[in-house]
């Protein structure tokens, strides 16, 4: 094969990816989100959620998020990280912290693939508000305002769904503007 062939295969295929992450596949933080790539692969790419890769390091979680699941995770992104009060983040990160980090990250996670559309419902059959328990056995509640998605964690804080419905090979992420936080 002559290299302007191969050099014209491989820019199709390069355009090809474009034209199916901007058609198809969410972008968040800039790069595509593929549904067949798990949460923990397609998370690290997203230059959106740096802290919280990082944090799901920290507290040893990647390879659970990279499990069968299926696993609904409301994802802050680095901007929802910095509403928190100053050292926060640098606190929970250190290794003696691992316990109340992964209590946190756990938090944001829910056993099952509930889209926007399965909340929704949760929400019309509980007459407004739809409440979900995290894998850490907290509570969080779903609420709607026009077609935006609330959560109001435990201490009665409220965080949007900006992104909804990013569908990943073992789950789903909701993209979330403010971190919320257990008890």
């Amino acid at each position: 094969m002559n290299k302007r062939i191969v050099i014209t295969i491989a820019a199709l295929a390069i355009a090809l990816t474009s034209v199916m992450a901007f058609a198809g596949d969410p972008m968040v933080g800039g790069a595509a989100m593929y549904p067949t790539k798990d949460i923990i692969d397609n998370a690290v790419n997203s230059a959106d959620h740096t802290t919280l890769v990082a944090a799901v390091k920290a507290a040893g979680l990647v390879d659970t998020l990279k499990g069968a699941g299926p696993f609904t995770v409301f994802a802050p992104t680095n901007e929802a990280f910095s509403k928190l009060p100053a050292g926060t983040v640098d606190t929970l990160l250190k290794p003696e912290n691992k316990d109340m980090l992964t209590k946190v990250l756990t938090y944001h996670v829910v056993a099952g693939k509930l889209s926007a559309s399965d909340l929704k419902k949760m929400i019309k059959k509980g007459k407004g508000t739809a409440s979900l328990t995290t894998v850490s056995g907290g509570k969080l509640w779903v609420s709607q305002e026009g077609k935006q998605l609330i959560l109001k964690d435990e201490k009665g804080n409220t965080s949007s769904i900006t992104i909804a419905d990013v569908f990943q090979s073992n789950g789903v992420i909701h993209v979330i503007d403010t971190v919320v936080m257990p008890n």
